[in-house]
């Protein structure tokens, strides 16, 4: 029998974020966890009072575009759940987005994509990946609150992303940082805190 199928879904995510956080916060999200972060400060007025982008977007303003997508992130899905999370963790390792990364930052990603299960990753992909994202690019100019964006150099898709991105938020600051790639936290992880810390 088949397991069941329990997506993770943007709302349960910011409602876990207003049950632990107790008073505003400052929310920091990498990548997924950015576009969750997006989400939820823009879910939870008054509730988070900075966010930390960490190469992440605003997802998809193309309804087509998004479906697509969405139908690609369901086929991916079920193939996690065939091939199991070491295949998988082989081949996402793999894409052109983590290309030139130093061999111990590369080794540090996969054990941590290790520490997931098939079925985890497929709920995830399922509930909060970029095609069942709703796209949010309408919405960055009701964000009162600071916002951080932090992109390495290297990362050219979410440069382009974040500097499209600070042009529409109200309170923006882009980071670069110098020779890092789309995993720029393990990468330069001392300049991802300073520039969390607010640090210049």
């Amino acid at each position: 029998m088949a397991a069941e199928r329990r997506p993770a879904s943007f709302a349960a995510c910011a409602a876990h974020v207003r049950a632990l956080a107790g008073e505003p916060c400052t929310l920091v999200g990498y990548s997924m966890g950015g576009r969750i972060a997006l989400y939820t400060a823009l879910a939870l007025p008054g509730d988070v009072e900075r966010l930390v982008l960490v190469g992440a977007s605003p997802g998809l303003a193309d309804a087509a575009e998004r479906e697509a997508r969405r139908r690609a992130d369901e086929a991916l899905a079920d193939r996690i759940e065939t091939i199991g999370a070491e295949a998988f963790a082989d081949e996402w390792g793999a894409q052109e987005l983590f290309a030139g990364q130093p061999e111990r930052v590369a080794a540090a990603a996969h054990a941590d994509r290790l520490r997931n299960t098939a079925t985890g990753l497929a709920a995830a992909l399922r509930g909060l990946g970029t095609g069942a994202m709703p796209s949010l690019w309408e919405r960055l100019g009701e964000l009162a609150i600071p916002v951080t964006l932090i992109v390495g150099e290297r990362d050219a898709k979410f440069r382009a992303i974040a500097g499209r991105m600070a042009s529409a938020l109200p309170d923006c600051r882009v980071e670069v940082v110098p020779g890092a790639g789309h995993a720029v936290q393990l990468e330069r992880p001392e300049a991802v805190a300073a520039a969390i810390s607010g640090a210049s």
